[in-house]
Protein backbone atom coordinates (compact mmCIF):
# COMPACT_ATOMS: atom_id res chain seq x y z
CA UNK A 1 0.00 0.00 0.00
CA UNK A 2 1.46 3.21 -0.73
CA UNK A 3 2.03 6.34 1.15
CA UNK A 4 -0.95 8.22 0.46
CA UNK A 5 -2.90 4.79 0.35
CA UNK A 6 -2.64 4.53 4.04
CA UNK A 7 -3.63 7.53 4.49
CA UNK A 8 -6.34 7.55 2.93
CA UNK A 9 -6.97 4.11 5.03
CA UNK A 10 -6.27 5.67 8.05
CA UNK A 11 -8.20 9.10 7.55
CA UNK A 12 -11.34 6.65 6.82
CA UNK A 13 -10.68 4.62 9.93
CA UNK A 14 -10.42 8.16 12.31
CA UNK A 15 -13.62 9.28 10.87
CA UNK A 16 -15.73 6.01 11.43
CA UNK A 17 -14.67 6.05 15.30
CA UNK A 18 -16.09 9.61 15.64
CA UNK A 19 -15.20 12.36 17.99
CA UNK A 20 -13.39 11.09 20.23
CA UNK A 21 -10.57 10.07 17.73
CA UNK A 22 -10.74 13.40 16.41
CA UNK A 23 -7.27 14.06 17.52
CA UNK A 24 -5.64 11.81 15.96
CA UNK A 25 -3.74 12.97 12.78
CA UNK A 26 -4.21 10.07 10.25
CA UNK A 27 -0.71 11.22 8.50
CA UNK A 28 1.03 10.64 11.72
CA UNK A 29 -0.47 7.53 11.86
CA UNK A 30 0.05 6.09 8.55
CA UNK A 31 3.60 7.09 8.95
CA UNK A 32 3.91 4.75 12.38
CA UNK A 33 2.18 2.28 10.00
CA UNK A 34 4.76 2.24 7.93
CA UNK A 35 7.72 2.53 9.97
CA UNK A 36 6.33 -0.48 11.38
CA UNK A 37 5.77 -2.92 8.73
CA UNK A 38 5.80 -6.14 10.53
CA UNK A 39 4.01 -6.87 12.89
CA UNK A 40 4.95 -10.21 14.47
CA UNK A 41 8.09 -12.61 13.91
CA UNK A 42 6.32 -14.71 11.93
CA UNK A 43 5.10 -12.26 9.66
CA UNK A 44 8.66 -11.50 9.32
CA UNK A 45 9.70 -15.65 8.72
CA UNK A 46 7.07 -15.67 6.09
CA UNK A 47 8.70 -12.44 3.99
CA UNK A 48 12.09 -13.89 4.53
CA UNK A 49 11.32 -17.29 3.32
CA UNK A 50 10.02 -16.35 0.02
CA UNK A 51 12.94 -13.97 -0.19
CA UNK A 52 15.35 -16.78 0.24
CA UNK A 53 13.62 -19.26 -1.69
CA UNK A 54 13.00 -16.92 -4.83
CA UNK A 55 17.11 -16.36 -4.12
CA UNK A 56 17.66 -20.19 -4.39
CA UNK A 57 15.97 -20.24 -7.42
CA UNK A 58 17.94 -17.44 -8.78
CA UNK A 59 20.93 -19.47 -7.61
CA UNK A 60 19.93 -22.48 -9.60
CA UNK A 61 19.56 -20.54 -12.75
CA UNK A 62 23.13 -18.51 -12.38
CA UNK A 63 25.60 -20.05 -9.34
CA UNK A 64 27.21 -16.73 -9.59
CA UNK A 65 24.08 -15.16 -7.96
CA UNK A 66 25.13 -16.13 -4.38
CA UNK A 67 24.27 -15.20 -0.94
CA UNK A 68 26.08 -13.70 1.83
CA UNK A 69 25.77 -13.14 5.38
CA UNK A 70 27.84 -12.25 8.16
CA UNK A 71 27.20 -13.84 12.27
CA UNK A 72 26.31 -10.88 14.49
CA UNK A 73 26.21 -11.34 18.15
CA UNK A 74 23.79 -8.30 19.20
CA UNK A 75 21.10 -6.55 17.61
CA UNK A 76 23.00 -3.39 17.61
CA UNK A 77 25.85 -5.44 15.33
CA UNK A 78 23.06 -7.01 12.72
CA UNK A 79 21.49 -3.18 12.30
CA UNK A 80 24.83 -1.19 11.79
CA UNK A 81 25.59 -4.18 9.18
CA UNK A 82 22.68 -4.03 7.35
CA UNK A 83 22.56 0.26 7.25
CA UNK A 84 26.31 -0.07 6.28
CA UNK A 85 25.30 -2.46 3.07
CA UNK A 86 22.53 -0.22 2.08
CA UNK A 87 24.74 2.92 2.04
CA UNK A 88 27.70 1.10 0.20
CA UNK A 89 25.70 -1.37 -2.15
CA UNK A 90 22.19 0.35 -1.99
CA UNK A 91 20.24 -2.77 -1.69
CA UNK A 92 19.67 -5.38 1.14
CA UNK A 93 19.18 -7.88 -1.90
CA UNK A 94 21.29 -11.38 -1.76
CA UNK A 95 22.75 -10.46 1.82
CA UNK A 96 21.80 -12.02 4.89
CA UNK A 97 22.49 -12.50 9.09
CA UNK A 98 23.70 -15.45 10.18
CA UNK A 99 22.99 -16.39 13.86
CA UNK A 100 25.65 -18.86 15.37
CA UNK A 101 25.00 -21.18 18.08
CA UNK A 102 29.21 -20.37 19.11
CA UNK A 103 28.96 -16.69 19.52
CA UNK A 104 25.47 -17.33 21.71
CA UNK A 105 27.65 -19.74 23.72
CA UNK A 106 30.33 -17.33 23.66
CA UNK A 107 28.60 -13.94 24.57
CA UNK A 108 25.36 -14.22 25.09
CA UNK A 109 24.64 -17.07 27.75
CA UNK A 110 23.41 -16.14 31.45
CA UNK A 111 26.10 -18.80 32.57
CA UNK A 112 28.63 -16.50 30.82
CA UNK A 113 31.37 -17.42 28.08
CA UNK A 114 30.79 -21.30 27.55
CA UNK A 115 32.25 -23.75 24.57
CA UNK A 116 30.46 -24.61 21.48
CA UNK A 117 29.02 -27.37 23.25
CA UNK A 118 25.31 -26.37 23.28
CA UNK A 119 25.21 -25.72 27.13
CA UNK A 120 23.70 -22.62 26.94
CA UNK A 121 20.18 -22.01 27.75
CA UNK A 122 17.93 -22.98 24.65
CA UNK A 123 16.14 -19.72 24.96
CA UNK A 124 19.14 -17.22 23.72
CA UNK A 125 18.75 -18.20 20.64
CA UNK A 126 15.04 -17.45 20.21
CA UNK A 127 15.28 -14.49 21.98
CA UNK A 128 18.77 -13.17 19.91
CA UNK A 129 16.63 -13.23 16.94
CA UNK A 130 13.93 -11.38 18.37
CA UNK A 131 16.32 -8.87 19.61
CA UNK A 132 18.01 -8.76 15.84
CA UNK A 133 14.94 -7.88 14.20
CA UNK A 134 13.65 -5.59 17.10
CA UNK A 135 17.48 -3.48 15.66
CA UNK A 136 16.30 -3.58 12.08
CA UNK A 137 12.83 -2.63 12.87
CA UNK A 138 14.18 0.37 14.52
CA UNK A 139 16.27 0.96 11.47
CA UNK A 140 13.67 0.88 8.83
CA UNK A 141 11.54 3.40 11.43
CA UNK A 142 14.94 5.64 11.93
CA UNK A 143 15.12 6.14 7.97
CA UNK A 144 12.09 6.28 7.00
CA UNK A 145 11.46 8.95 9.64
CA UNK A 146 14.37 10.95 8.44
CA UNK A 147 12.48 10.98 4.71
CA UNK A 148 9.15 12.12 6.98
CA UNK A 149 10.90 14.87 8.54
CA UNK A 150 12.85 15.94 5.19
CA UNK A 151 9.04 15.76 2.93
CA UNK A 152 7.83 17.90 5.39
CA UNK A 153 10.62 20.07 4.88
CA UNK A 154 9.82 20.25 1.49
CA UNK A 155 6.28 20.64 1.90
CA UNK A 156 7.12 23.77 4.11
CA UNK A 157 9.82 25.34 1.11
CA UNK A 158 6.71 24.60 -1.29
CA UNK A 159 9.17 22.48 -3.38
CA UNK A 160 6.45 20.29 -4.81
CA UNK A 161 9.15 18.21 -6.75
CA UNK A 162 10.97 17.32 -4.22
CA UNK A 163 8.09 16.46 -2.46
CA UNK A 164 6.67 13.82 -4.92
CA UNK A 165 10.32 12.45 -4.87
CA UNK A 166 10.31 11.75 -1.60
CA UNK A 167 6.78 10.84 -1.19
CA UNK A 168 8.12 8.05 -4.03
CA UNK A 169 11.49 7.09 -2.17
CA UNK A 170 8.80 6.55 0.41
CA UNK A 171 6.67 4.06 -2.21
CA UNK A 172 9.37 2.11 -3.22
CA UNK A 173 11.46 2.18 0.63
CA UNK A 174 13.41 -1.54 0.97
CA UNK A 175 13.44 -2.71 4.64
CA UNK A 176 16.25 -3.95 6.59
CA UNK A 177 14.77 -7.12 7.37
CA UNK A 178 16.27 -9.54 5.77
CA UNK A 179 16.43 -13.47 6.29
CA UNK A 180 18.19 -14.93 9.27
CA UNK A 181 20.07 -18.39 8.55
CA UNK A 182 19.53 -19.74 12.57
CA UNK A 183 21.59 -22.34 14.91
CA UNK A 184 19.46 -24.78 16.41
CA UNK A 185 23.00 -26.66 17.16
CA UNK A 186 21.81 -30.35 17.38
CA UNK A 187 18.49 -29.73 18.34
CA UNK A 188 18.89 -29.49 22.63
CA UNK A 189 17.31 -33.32 22.59
CA UNK A 190 15.54 -35.18 21.02
CA UNK A 191 12.96 -34.77 18.66
CA UNK A 192 10.22 -33.14 20.53
CA UNK A 193 12.42 -30.93 22.32
CA UNK A 194 13.58 -29.68 18.52
CA UNK A 195 10.31 -29.32 17.57
CA UNK A 196 9.60 -26.84 20.25
CA UNK A 197 12.65 -24.84 20.23
CA UNK A 198 12.26 -24.63 16.56
CA UNK A 199 8.57 -22.95 17.02
CA UNK A 200 9.68 -20.68 19.25
CA UNK A 201 12.85 -19.53 16.48
CA UNK A 202 10.40 -19.45 13.64
CA UNK A 203 8.18 -17.52 15.92
CA UNK A 204 10.63 -15.28 16.72
CA UNK A 205 11.37 -14.77 12.83
CA UNK A 206 13.47 -17.33 11.52
CA UNK A 207 12.67 -18.73 8.52
CA UNK A 208 15.49 -21.13 8.14
CA UNK A 209 17.29 -23.55 10.64
CA UNK A 210 20.46 -25.05 10.28
CA UNK A 211 20.76 -28.31 12.07
CA UNK A 212 23.79 -30.44 12.16
CA UNK A 213 24.28 -34.49 12.91
CA UNK A 214 26.11 -34.33 16.42
CA UNK A 215 24.40 -35.49 19.58
CA UNK A 216 23.27 -32.90 21.58
CA UNK A 217 24.91 -34.30 24.93
CA UNK A 218 28.44 -34.59 23.60
CA UNK A 219 27.86 -31.85 20.96
CA UNK A 220 31.34 -29.87 20.27
CA UNK A 221 32.29 -26.82 18.06
CA UNK A 222 32.56 -28.11 14.37
CA UNK A 223 36.20 -27.03 14.17
CA UNK A 224 36.97 -29.24 17.40
CA UNK A 225 37.67 -32.57 17.94
CA UNK A 226 35.95 -34.87 20.02
CA UNK A 227 32.91 -34.89 17.67
CA UNK A 228 30.20 -37.64 17.86
CA UNK A 229 27.46 -38.33 15.25
CA UNK A 230 23.75 -39.97 14.96
CA UNK A 231 22.60 -42.46 13.05
CA UNK A 232 21.03 -41.15 10.13
CA UNK A 233 17.29 -42.18 11.32
CA UNK A 234 17.86 -39.96 14.28
CA UNK A 235 18.46 -36.65 12.67
CA UNK A 236 15.60 -37.47 10.02
CA UNK A 237 13.96 -37.07 12.86
CA UNK A 238 14.80 -33.96 13.86
CA UNK A 239 14.37 -32.87 10.12
CA UNK A 240 10.85 -33.78 10.11
CA UNK A 241 10.46 -32.13 13.50
CA UNK A 242 11.76 -28.53 12.03
CA UNK A 243 9.30 -29.56 9.08
CA UNK A 244 6.33 -29.55 11.31
CA UNK A 245 7.13 -26.46 13.40
CA UNK A 246 6.65 -24.59 9.84
CA UNK A 247 4.11 -26.51 8.53
CA UNK A 248 2.39 -25.71 12.12
CA UNK A 249 3.00 -21.89 12.09
CA UNK A 250 2.60 -21.12 8.35
CA UNK A 251 5.59 -20.68 7.21
CA UNK A 252 4.96 -23.53 4.45
CA UNK A 253 8.21 -22.34 2.60
CA UNK A 254 10.73 -22.52 5.68
CA UNK A 255 14.23 -23.72 4.97
CA UNK A 256 16.05 -26.71 6.37
CA UNK A 257 20.01 -26.76 6.36
CA UNK A 258 21.33 -29.84 7.51
CA UNK A 259 24.62 -29.90 8.44
CA UNK A 260 26.96 -32.52 8.32
CA UNK A 261 30.29 -32.89 10.85
CA UNK A 262 31.29 -36.20 9.63
CA UNK A 263 34.21 -35.11 8.02
CA UNK A 264 35.76 -34.17 11.40
CA UNK A 265 33.59 -36.62 13.43
CA UNK A 266 35.25 -40.12 14.37
CA UNK A 267 33.05 -41.16 16.77
CA UNK A 268 29.27 -42.80 17.30
CA UNK A 269 27.22 -43.10 20.20
CA UNK A 270 25.08 -45.63 18.61
CA UNK A 271 24.91 -48.49 16.48
CA UNK A 272 22.33 -47.93 14.12
CA UNK A 273 19.47 -50.03 13.41
CA UNK A 274 19.01 -52.42 10.75
CA UNK A 275 16.63 -54.61 9.50
CA UNK A 276 18.15 -55.70 6.00
CA UNK A 277 21.51 -55.97 4.36
CA UNK A 278 22.29 -52.51 2.50
CA UNK A 279 19.33 -50.43 4.56
CA UNK A 280 20.30 -46.84 6.14
CA UNK A 281 20.95 -48.60 9.47
CA UNK A 282 23.36 -50.88 7.78
CA UNK A 283 24.88 -48.40 5.44
CA UNK A 284 25.98 -46.34 8.56
CA UNK A 285 27.18 -49.34 11.04
CA UNK A 286 28.98 -50.39 7.91
CA UNK A 287 31.66 -47.41 8.44
CA UNK A 288 32.18 -48.67 12.20
CA UNK A 289 36.06 -49.44 12.84
CA UNK A 290 35.19 -53.50 13.65
CA UNK A 291 36.84 -56.90 13.57
CA UNK A 292 35.90 -60.34 12.96
CA UNK A 293 35.84 -62.02 16.32
CA UNK A 294 35.31 -66.10 17.05
CA UNK A 295 32.44 -67.05 18.99
CA UNK A 296 34.28 -68.68 21.12
CA UNK A 297 36.29 -65.45 22.18
CA UNK A 298 33.01 -63.36 23.05
CA UNK A 299 33.95 -60.89 25.82
CA UNK A 300 31.04 -60.64 28.65
CA UNK A 301 29.06 -56.77 28.08
CA UNK A 302 30.68 -56.28 24.76
CA UNK A 303 28.47 -55.51 21.95
CA UNK A 304 28.75 -57.39 18.14
CA UNK A 305 27.32 -57.10 15.22
CA UNK A 306 27.10 -59.35 12.16
CA UNK A 307 28.01 -58.23 8.74
CA UNK A 308 28.02 -60.45 5.33
CA UNK A 309 27.68 -63.27 7.42
CA UNK A 310 30.65 -62.72 10.27
CA UNK A 311 30.68 -61.59 13.53
CA UNK A 312 32.50 -58.19 14.14
CA UNK A 313 33.47 -56.55 17.15
CA UNK A 314 32.91 -53.10 17.44
CA UNK A 315 36.12 -50.53 18.16
CA UNK A 316 34.47 -49.48 21.81
CA UNK A 317 36.30 -46.41 24.13
CA UNK A 318 36.45 -46.30 27.18
CA UNK A 319 33.54 -43.24 27.10
CA UNK A 320 31.28 -45.91 25.69
CA UNK A 321 31.60 -44.48 22.18
CA UNK A 322 31.93 -46.22 19.12
CA UNK A 323 35.09 -45.37 16.89
CA UNK A 324 34.45 -45.36 12.42
CA UNK A 325 37.13 -46.68 10.03
CA UNK A 326 39.94 -43.82 9.82
CA UNK A 327 39.54 -42.50 5.83
CA UNK A 328 35.61 -43.16 5.80
CA UNK A 329 34.76 -39.50 6.62
CA UNK A 330 34.23 -38.24 2.79
CA UNK A 331 32.03 -41.67 2.08
CA UNK A 332 30.02 -40.59 5.22
CA UNK A 333 29.50 -37.07 4.52
CA UNK A 334 28.08 -38.00 0.70
CA UNK A 335 25.83 -40.18 2.71
CA UNK A 336 24.87 -38.01 5.28
CA UNK A 337 23.84 -35.39 2.22
CA UNK A 338 21.92 -37.13 -0.07
CA UNK A 339 19.78 -38.92 2.97
CA UNK A 340 19.56 -35.03 4.32
CA UNK A 341 17.97 -33.92 0.92
CA UNK A 342 16.03 -37.06 0.10
CA UNK A 343 14.19 -36.35 3.57
CA UNK A 344 13.30 -33.05 4.07
CA UNK A 345 16.47 -30.97 4.60
CA UNK A 346 16.24 -28.23 1.97
CA UNK A 347 20.00 -27.04 1.50
CA UNK A 348 23.44 -28.49 3.22
CA UNK A 349 26.35 -27.57 4.98
CA UNK A 350 29.45 -29.39 4.89
CA UNK A 351 31.65 -28.76 7.79
CA UNK A 352 35.42 -28.85 6.23
CA UNK A 353 38.92 -28.32 8.35
CA UNK A 354 40.19 -25.97 5.56
CA UNK A 355 38.50 -23.38 2.72
CA UNK A 356 39.54 -25.43 -0.57
CA UNK A 357 37.13 -25.41 -3.74
CA UNK A 358 37.88 -28.87 -5.10
CA UNK A 359 38.31 -30.69 -1.67
CA UNK A 360 34.39 -29.15 -1.19
CA UNK A 361 33.59 -29.81 -5.49
CA UNK A 362 34.65 -33.69 -5.43
CA UNK A 363 31.85 -33.75 -2.05
CA UNK A 364 29.19 -31.91 -3.86
CA UNK A 365 29.77 -34.14 -7.20
CA UNK A 366 28.81 -36.78 -5.79
CA UNK A 367 25.87 -35.66 -4.10
CA UNK A 368 24.60 -33.94 -7.16
CA UNK A 369 24.96 -37.64 -8.86
CA UNK A 370 21.97 -38.54 -6.92
CA UNK A 371 19.74 -35.00 -6.06
CA UNK A 372 21.31 -33.03 -9.19
CA UNK A 373 20.21 -29.75 -7.74
CA UNK A 374 21.65 -29.88 -4.25
CA UNK A 375 23.73 -26.58 -2.57
CA UNK A 376 25.42 -25.56 0.15
CA UNK A 377 25.37 -23.19 3.00
CA UNK A 378 29.18 -22.94 4.03
CA UNK A 379 31.00 -21.58 6.96
CA UNK A 380 33.90 -19.59 5.74
CA UNK A 381 35.33 -20.13 9.42
CA UNK A 382 37.60 -17.68 11.12
CA UNK A 383 38.62 -20.99 12.65
CA UNK A 384 40.70 -21.19 9.27
CA UNK A 385 43.75 -19.95 8.75
CA UNK A 386 43.30 -18.21 5.54
CA UNK A 387 46.37 -16.48 4.86
CA UNK A 388 48.21 -20.05 5.92
CA UNK A 389 46.08 -22.19 3.82
CA UNK A 390 45.86 -20.58 0.25
CA UNK A 391 49.65 -19.40 0.64
CA UNK A 392 50.45 -23.62 1.25
CA UNK A 393 47.45 -24.14 -1.77
CA UNK A 394 49.53 -22.23 -3.90
CA UNK A 395 52.78 -23.34 -3.30
CA UNK A 396 51.39 -26.93 -4.02
CA UNK A 397 50.52 -26.15 -7.03
CA UNK A 398 53.50 -24.11 -7.91
CA UNK A 399 55.45 -27.22 -6.93
CA UNK A 400 53.12 -29.60 -9.01
CA UNK A 401 53.66 -27.54 -11.86
CA UNK A 402 57.64 -27.89 -11.46
CA UNK A 403 57.73 -24.03 -10.51
CA UNK A 404 61.13 -23.32 -8.63
CA UNK A 405 60.03 -22.75 -4.35
CA UNK A 406 62.95 -23.23 -3.10
CA UNK A 407 63.00 -19.83 -1.95
CA UNK A 408 59.47 -20.75 0.58
CA UNK A 409 59.22 -22.99 3.56
CA UNK A 410 55.95 -24.38 3.14
CA UNK A 411 55.38 -24.64 7.09
CA UNK A 412 56.55 -20.65 7.84
CA UNK A 413 54.38 -19.48 4.62
CA UNK A 414 52.62 -17.39 7.50
CA UNK A 415 55.43 -15.34 8.27
CA UNK A 416 55.37 -11.23 7.15
CA UNK A 417 58.51 -12.17 5.08
CA UNK A 418 56.44 -13.33 2.87
CA UNK A 419 53.41 -10.51 2.37
CA UNK A 420 55.53 -9.25 -0.81
CA UNK A 421 56.05 -11.89 -2.74
CA UNK A 422 54.22 -13.31 -5.86
CA UNK A 423 52.94 -16.37 -3.72
CA UNK A 424 51.32 -14.03 -1.36
CA UNK A 425 49.73 -11.69 -4.31
CA UNK A 426 48.27 -15.40 -5.48
CA UNK A 427 47.01 -16.51 -2.83
CA UNK A 428 45.21 -12.97 -1.91
CA UNK A 429 43.68 -13.22 -5.26
CA UNK A 430 42.33 -16.55 -4.34
CA UNK A 431 41.01 -15.43 -1.33
CA UNK A 432 39.27 -12.59 -2.63
CA UNK A 433 37.59 -14.99 -5.09
CA UNK A 434 36.83 -17.64 -3.41
CA UNK A 435 33.17 -17.22 -2.89
CA UNK A 436 32.31 -16.35 -6.50
CA UNK A 437 34.72 -19.35 -7.01
CA UNK A 438 33.17 -21.90 -4.71
CA UNK A 439 29.65 -20.59 -5.59
CA UNK A 440 30.35 -21.42 -9.14
CA UNK A 441 32.65 -24.67 -8.62
CA UNK A 442 30.95 -26.83 -5.48
CA UNK A 443 27.29 -25.92 -5.47
CA UNK A 444 27.80 -23.27 -2.65
CA UNK A 445 24.48 -21.10 -2.45
CA UNK A 446 25.22 -18.98 0.83
CA UNK A 447 28.48 -18.30 1.60
CA UNK A 448 28.57 -16.78 5.68
CA UNK A 449 31.58 -15.81 7.97
CA UNK A 450 29.96 -17.37 11.78
CA UNK A 451 31.93 -15.08 14.19
CA UNK A 452 33.66 -11.94 12.02
CA UNK A 453 32.42 -9.40 14.89
CA UNK A 454 33.52 -11.41 17.67
CA UNK A 455 36.63 -10.61 16.14
CA UNK A 456 36.48 -7.45 15.10
CA UNK A 457 34.97 -6.13 18.55
CA UNK A 458 38.17 -7.66 19.92
CA UNK A 459 40.34 -6.18 17.07
CA UNK A 460 38.95 -2.20 17.65
CA UNK A 461 38.71 -2.57 21.49
CA UNK A 462 42.15 -3.18 21.36
CA UNK A 463 43.48 -0.44 18.97
CA UNK A 464 41.25 1.96 21.45
CA UNK A 465 42.61 0.71 24.33
CA UNK A 466 46.27 0.78 23.74
CA UNK A 467 45.91 4.21 22.00
CA UNK A 468 43.39 5.84 24.65
CA UNK A 469 45.43 4.54 27.46
CA UNK A 470 48.87 4.87 26.07
CA UNK A 471 49.93 8.58 24.87
CA UNK A 472 47.21 9.54 22.69
CA UNK A 473 45.20 9.78 25.60
CA UNK A 474 41.82 11.04 23.55
CA UNK A 475 43.21 11.67 20.38
CA UNK A 476 43.24 8.11 20.33
CA UNK A 477 39.10 7.76 20.33
CA UNK A 478 38.86 10.97 18.52
CA UNK A 479 41.36 10.69 15.61
CA UNK A 480 40.59 6.77 15.22
CA UNK A 481 37.00 6.35 16.13
CA UNK A 482 35.13 9.45 16.04
CA UNK A 483 36.35 11.67 13.78
CA UNK A 484 36.92 8.43 11.21
CA UNK A 485 32.94 7.70 11.46
CA UNK A 486 31.97 11.38 10.96
CA UNK A 487 34.56 11.15 7.70
CA UNK A 488 32.69 7.92 6.86
CA UNK A 489 29.81 8.54 7.32
CA UNK A 490 29.27 6.35 9.68
CA UNK A 491 24.96 6.18 11.20
CA UNK A 492 26.45 5.72 14.95
CA UNK A 493 28.05 8.68 15.12
CA UNK A 494 24.79 10.37 15.69
CA UNK A 495 24.28 7.82 18.24
CA UNK A 496 21.49 9.76 20.34
CA UNK A 497 19.62 9.23 16.92
CA UNK A 498 20.13 6.09 16.39
CA UNK A 499 19.05 4.90 19.56
CA UNK A 500 15.83 6.65 18.89
CA UNK A 501 15.65 9.90 20.16
CA UNK A 502 14.02 11.57 17.05
CA UNK A 503 11.99 8.62 16.66
CA UNK A 504 10.45 10.14 20.20
CA UNK A 505 10.43 13.32 19.22
CA UNK A 506 8.19 12.55 16.37
CA UNK A 507 5.72 10.65 18.30
CA UNK A 508 6.09 13.12 21.10
CA UNK A 509 4.74 15.53 18.70
CA UNK A 510 1.74 12.76 17.18
CA UNK A 511 0.44 12.57 21.12
CA UNK A 512 0.94 15.74 22.70
CA UNK A 513 1.17 18.02 19.99
CA UNK A 514 1.97 21.93 21.14
CA UNK A 515 2.51 20.37 24.02
CA UNK A 516 5.62 18.08 23.25
CA UNK A 517 8.86 18.23 25.34
CA UNK A 518 11.51 17.57 22.73
CA UNK A 519 15.08 16.64 22.37
CA UNK A 520 16.27 17.38 19.49
CA UNK A 521 16.47 21.17 20.29
CA UNK A 522 19.24 24.04 20.03
CA UNK A 523 21.26 22.85 22.31
CA UNK A 524 21.15 19.36 21.83
CA UNK A 525 25.03 18.19 20.51
CA UNK A 526 23.76 16.18 18.00
CA UNK A 527 23.58 19.70 15.84
CA UNK A 528 27.47 19.24 16.41
CA UNK A 529 27.81 16.40 13.53
CA UNK A 530 25.16 17.95 10.69
CA UNK A 531 27.80 17.97 8.47
CA UNK A 532 28.35 14.15 9.37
Amino acid sequence: MSYNETISQMRSLVEANGAGWAAIDPESAARMVLQNRFNTGLDIAKYTAKIMRADMEAYDANPADYTQSLGCWHGFIGQQKMISIKKHFGSTKKRYLYLSGWMVAALRSEFGPLPDQSMHEKTSVPMLIEERYTFLKQADARELGGMFRDLDAAREAGDEVKAQDLTNQIDNYETHVVPIIADIDAGFGNAEATYLLAKKMIEAGACALQIENQVSDEKQCGHQDGKVTVPHEDFIQKIRACRHAFLELGVDDGIIVARTDSLGAGLTKQIAYSTAPGDLGDQYNSFIDAAPVAPANIKNGQVYISRDGQLLEPKRLPSNLYQFRAGTGVDRVVLDCVTSLQNGADLLWIETEKPHVEQIAEMVDRVRETVPNAKLVYNNSPSFNWTLNFRQQVFDAWQEAGKDVSSYDRAKLMSIDYDATDLAAEADEKIRTFQADAAKRAGIFHHLITLPTYHTAALSTDNLAKRYFGEDAMLGYVLNVQREEIRQSIACVKHQNMAGSDIGDDHKEYFAGEAALKAGGKDNTMNQFAAA
